[in-house]
């Protein structure tokens, strides 16, 4: 959940939380955990060999220069914007929405996310990992999708927790997974890892990225376990090859 949704009124947040998170949400336990993350785990993005290349920042944001618009309407960026300004948009493999970064740090309690770095800070995130436990926001790079709502459903997109996420800043190219909910009526938001990745300040309160960030989040496209970064980052590199008509 982002930092920013606390600009609602306390009803709105308390009545909406239980709603976002969904039955599946489960609390965190006691003392330090055990890390959820495979020793597959990679810090840097998959890249192609010298013959071909990695696909790059230019190439994806080729293919999202023009909207087709699934969305109802559009989404906010912040709680505190009064005015709706971004669409999701539709191709046939994949959606895509053009926004700001804010920072979720809910989950797993570890260093960087807390209830003293983050005063928002909650102990579980809409989708769990493959123990059944919240995500860690501070070492999976994971993207927050609005709550299904008016607007659009992402489970109508075709996505769901363990989608693949090209997520893209200032020529960058980041694969992650869609590991959380937000506001039903806000867009634009990603874990403390993925902003680490991207270079963009990971604080939970002052953090983020004001715009200049496109997230293109592949259809059917979930893996498993949710929390394996290296199979993120190889499956996003097979399905942007072929979003880019490489493949």
């Amino acid at each position: 959940m982002r930092t920013r949704t606390f600009a609602l009124t306390a009803v709105t947040t308390v009545a909406c939380g239980a709603a976002l998170l969904g039955p599946a949400a489960l609390p965190a336990t006691a003392g330090v955990p055990v890390p959820d993350t495979p020793p597959d785990t990679r810090v840097g993005p998959a890249r192609g060999d010298v013959e071909d290349p990695a696909v790059s920042a230019e190439e994806l944001l080729a293919e999202v220069r023009s909207c087709r618009q699934i969305s109802r309407g559009k989404y906010r960026t912040d709680a505190n914007r009064s005015k709706a300004t971004v669409p999701v948009c539709g191709t046939t493999d994949a959606v895509f929405w053009k926004a700001d970064m804010d920072i979720d740090c809910d989950g797993r309690r570890t260093k960087a996310c807390n209830t003293t770095s983050d005063p928002y800070f909650q102990p579980q995130t809409a989708f769990q990992s493959s123990r059944g436990k919240p995500l860690d926001s501070a070492r999976l790079p994971f993207v927050v999708v609005p709550a299904p709502g008016r607007i659009w459903d992402y489970r109508k997109s075709g996505l769901t927790g363990g989608s693949v996420v090209a997520v893209i800043h200032k020529g960058e190219v980041r694969y992650a997974v869609i590991g959380d909910t937000g506001p039903a009526g806000i867009i634009g938001e990603g874990s403390y890892a993925l902003a680490q990745e991207l270079s963009i300040d990971p604080h939970p309160t002052t953090g983020g990225a004001a715009s200049g960030v496109t997230y293109i989040a592949f259809k059917d496209s979930r893996i498993s376990p949710i929390e394996s970064r290296a199979k993120a980052e190889r499956r996003g590199e097979e399905l942007a090859r072929a979003f880019v008509g490489r493949g």
